[in-house]
Order: structure tokens, then sequence, then C-alpha cells
């Protein structure tokens, strides 16, 4: 089957999916049957582009890239001109002219609302298109919603990515343990809290420690999702969302961040065998949910306490097996980054064509 595919946002991670589908582009011919053209790009500063046929997405990787804008690959031959203007001019507009199957949305996160992202998907799937996405603000804050109208319209929405980033989280936990019931779950979450913490205990300053995460790709200029602890908090909000059926706001959550771990905290830590880590838990006890985002100090005994850089794990316990841990451990030259979770979206594009 041959899909058209449309990409709202366009950034590391989606031109990461870009490479990943044009490599993989013959095995998924080979082995699935599917075929693939990329129909639609909004991109946050470089523009919108939309070409039913198929754009020239190494063209449009380059003008990107190159700090350039894409409307330029805008095949206007199917649209009616009013006054001589283009009717692409916004990423909803991308979405209706299309002519797209499958949308990839990857704008930037709102942890408040889930705006735009939530539009986006509801759009999608009134158009007939499946909606995947790695984006944790409409999982948040739109996922019973979105749901509900992916159901009654046929269709899928898929957000695999959105924790852990190729991690099968979600997929593991809906498909293999079925009627299992979730007690509770821990884990680290946030790969860049975890590298500045790893290399505070190998002797940096915090500044440093931040700064080398910076550098590599992980933090932004601006951390404070990170180092705030509201990244893996909004991480926390959807795994009790989805998995629990039970809507939860990073605000809710309520998080503690790490700026307040000192060298001399981590030195005395380690010293007596623990090491701090930004903890991500939740617990439901008779109906009640306590969740926690917040420095904890770990001993050898635990799971987290080998996960070091930009390693990031979860451990759920269920009322059929005790532990099941899903860790994502870092390689080398690999640092968690948009690559893996590009490959989130390509796998919950798989799972929906090959279903």
């Amino acid at each position: 089957m041959h899909y058209n595919l449309c990409f709202i946002g366009f950034g590391n991670v989606a031109r990461s999916l870009v490479r990943l589908l044009e490599r993989k582009r013959d095995v998924l011919k080979s082995k699935h049957n599917v075929t693939y053209s990329i129909t639609g790009i909004a991109t946050g500063k470089h523009g919108f582009a939309v070409n039913p046929d198929g754009l020239d997405i190494q063209k449009a990787l380059e003008l990107v890239e190159s700090g350039q804008d894409i409307s330029q690959l805008t095949n206007h031959q199917p649209f009616d001109f009013a006054q001589g203007k283009s009717p692409i001019t916004n990423s909803l507009d991308v979405i209706q002219h299309s002519s797209a199957n499958v949308m990839f949305e990857n704008s930037p996160v709102n942890t408040q609302t889930g705006q735009p992202a939530v539009d986006h998907i509801r759009a999608a799937l009134n158009l007939g298109m499946h909606a995947i996405t790695a984006n944790k603000g409409p999982v948040v804050h739109g996922c019973r919603e979105l749901t509900a109208l992916a159901a009654e319209r046929g269709k899928k929405f898929r957000f695999e990515s959105a924790v852990m980033g190729g991690a099968p989280v979600f997929s593991v936990m809906r498909e293999t343990f079925p009627l299992a019931e979730i007690e509770s779950f821990k884990g680290i979450l946030n790969a860049t809290t975890n590298v500045i913490l790893s290399r505070m205990e190998g002797g940096e300053s915090y500044e440093e420690a931040l700064a080398y995460a910076q550098k590599i790709g992980l933090a932004e200029t601006d951390p404070t999702n990170d180092v705030d602890g509201w990244d893996a908090a909004i991480k926390v909000a959807a795994l009790v969302t989805v998995l629990w059926d039970a809507p939860l706001t990073p605000q809710q959550v309520n998080p503690t961040g790490i700026r307040g771990i000192t060298p001399e905290m981590i030195a005395e830590a380690k010293a007596a065998g623990r090491r701090y880590k930004l903890v991500c838990s939740a617990e439901k006890t008779d109906g009640k949910i306590q969740v926690g985002v917040a420095p904890q100090l770990v001993d050898a005994a635990s799971p987290l306490y080998g996960m070091m850089n930009s390693s990031t794990g979860v451990t759920f316990r269920t009322d059929v097996i005790i532990d099941y841990s899903i860790i994502l451990s870092e390689k080398p030259g690999m640092t968690g980054g948009p690559e893996e979770t590009a490959y989130g979206l390509f796998a919950d594009f798989v799972n929906i064509a090959r279903s």
C-alpha cells in the first residue's frame, strides 16, 4: 500500500525520521509492501510546503538545514489562487491540502495545554489520517478525546516516542500484559538530568555538566524544562494518563528539579555508596494515585543505580508480574537523541501499516 505522509514540525526528530524512512525504503517495500511519499511539511521557521504528488524530500532537507524557506517546493497547480496568494500559510493548511494518509506531529511541546498539537491531531483524524506523535502535550491533554476520535474514524492515534524515545513502553504494556493491573512504576525518564548528575559525580560542577549536556544537544539553551523537572513530570503524567486512564497534568505532579543538588552532596553520597537520581514514580493504592518527580538517593540494590549518563529506564510492578523493567542504555556515540525518538515514530508507522 502507498502512504502519503505529512510532517507537522520539521526539527531534528522529524528530519531524523525522514532519513530513517529513506534508509528503510527498500525493506518497507520488500517485507511489508509499503511505499510512501512525503506530501506535506510544516516548519516553525522555514515555511510550509505541499505537493500531493510528493515533495523533493532531499531538497527539503537541504533547504531547512541551510536556513532557507521550503515554500518554493509547493506545487500550486492543484489549488485555486485568491489574488495570487498561496493558500498554504499554516500547519492546518498543510494538513488539509497534503492528501496525506498519515500525519507525524512533532511541534514543540506545550506542557500547559498541549496546543497546537491537539488541534493538529484532531484535524488529521477528522480528515481520515492516522496520527503519530512524539509530543507529550496531546497525550497528556487530549488522550481520551483523540483516542475516541481515532476509533470513531477507524484510524490510529499512536505516541510511542512520547516517553523514553524509541523504547516500546506503551505498546509493551498495552499488548504484552493483557488485563494486568499496574500497581506502580519508578524510573529515570529524563536523560539530560541523568547526564548532569553523572558528570557531577565524576567531579564537574553543575554549570560544567549542564554546559556539556547543551554541547551534545541533550539540553536546550534554556534548560528549565529539564533541570526543574517539568520534562520528567509531563512524562509521568503521560504514563498515568494512558496506562491508568486517569488524566493528570504536569502541574499536578509538582516536580522538584536538580538545581539544589550540590557537588558536596554528591561527594557525600558517593562516599556512602549511593548516588542521586531524578526519580519519577507513581503508585496506585485503593484507587488513589500518588505521583512524584524529585531527586532521591539510591544505592546499588536499586535498578536505577546503574543507569548512568544518558541511560533511562522504568520498572513496572503489576499484580501478575512483580517487576518488569524497560531500559535504554547509553551506547558509545549515542546520547539518547533524535535518532531514538525517530525510531519510535517509525515503529508506530510500521505497526499501523502492517495492521
